[in-house]
């Protein structure tokens, strides 16, 4: 009897000690949605990487200050889809209008140069509310240096709740537009993305193109984009791939090509071609127009 006492405990023990073994080699399951959130930040984590090297820092010396006075638009508050109050330099249209065009700075943050653009990009629209959002929560650099500092530090997953919440501000009715500048540029192309049916044209500024399939696949509106031929980010050769790829995806993209540089198309850069930049201004207009 007592040896099958002891046998049942035995056996007890190893029952409970292949149970334990077995429940530590258990993993959590991994949530589909944080999977599609990690690879839809692969183009933003390039672009953030690569913004931080001083190569990158070099393409872009210190910006001209302009002090502009009598600005259209003012400044105001709203929910990012974080939960959190987001800010932007808003001009409402002079009619009511479910119109709004994005506007999205360069890398230095939302300066007066990027609120100088939202009010010609309005004044020349005419019906359009504008919304200038500002991705870093009310930092602004001088410098490449403190630029790469703040690209560093920036959290593209907040970034990505500032856009979300600016086309919720909008309004589910709303028809989305978009337009930005290098940094501003790769966001502007993203904003469609987000936007989903509601974007109705994106227009980007030598900005890092999306490279991810699906995600080009779900652009549902037509793009412009302005690239220089001397440019190192994005080069003439990842321009030509994001043009072969928008194509397997079946999307609308128009390239324009100029013999210039990097941020070509900013009047307080050295590398300002004015030539170019009333080219492409005036082909973005136009397309803003007829979409």
């Amino acid at each position: 009897m007592k040896k099958l006492l002891f046998g049942l405990f035995a056996l007890g023990m190893i029952v409970i000690t292949l149970s334990w073994n077995w429940e530590k080699t258990q993993y959590v399951p991994v949530d589909k949605k944080e999977v599609v959130e990690c690879l839809n930040m692969e183009t933003q984590q390039a672009y953030q990487l690569e913004a931080s090297m001083p190569g990158f820092a070099a393409m872009h010396p210190n910006p001209v200050f302009v002090n502009p006075e009598n600005l259209l638009g003012k400044m105001i508050s709203f929910e990012a889809a974080d939960g959190k109050q987001a800010s932007a330099y808003f001009i409402p249209a002079k009619k009511k209008s479910n119109k709004f065009l994005i506007v999205i700075q360069e890398w230095w943050g939302l300066n007066d140069n990027v609120k100088l653009e939202a009010d010609t990009y309005y004044t020349d629209l005419g019906d359009m509310n504008v919304i200038a959002v500002d991705m870093y929560d009310g930092k602004v650099a001088a410098t490449p240096d403190s630029a790469m500092k703040l690209m560093r530090g920036a959290d593209m997953g907040r970034m990505t709740a500032i856009i979300q919440g600016a086309i919720k501000k909008a309004g589910p009715t709303a028809s989305i537009y978009s337009v930005g500048w290098c940094f501003g540029g790769m966001w502007s192309l993203q904003t469609a993305i987000l936007a989903g049916p509601q974007a109705k044209g994106t227009v980007m500024y030598y900005g890092r193109p999306e490279s991810n399939m699906d995600k080009l696949k779900s652009i549902q509106c037509d793009v412009i984009g302005f690239f220089g031929n001397q440019d190192k980010s994005p080069s003439p050769a990842l321009v030509n791939e994001f043009e072969q790829n928008m194509k397997t995806a079946g999307k609308n993209l128009s390239v324009n090509r100029y013999e210039a540089n990097h941020g070509f198309a900013n009047p307080s850069n050295p590398s300002f071609n004015p030539t170019a930049t009333a080219d492409a201004y005036a082909k973005a207009i136009a397309f803003l127009k007829a979409h």
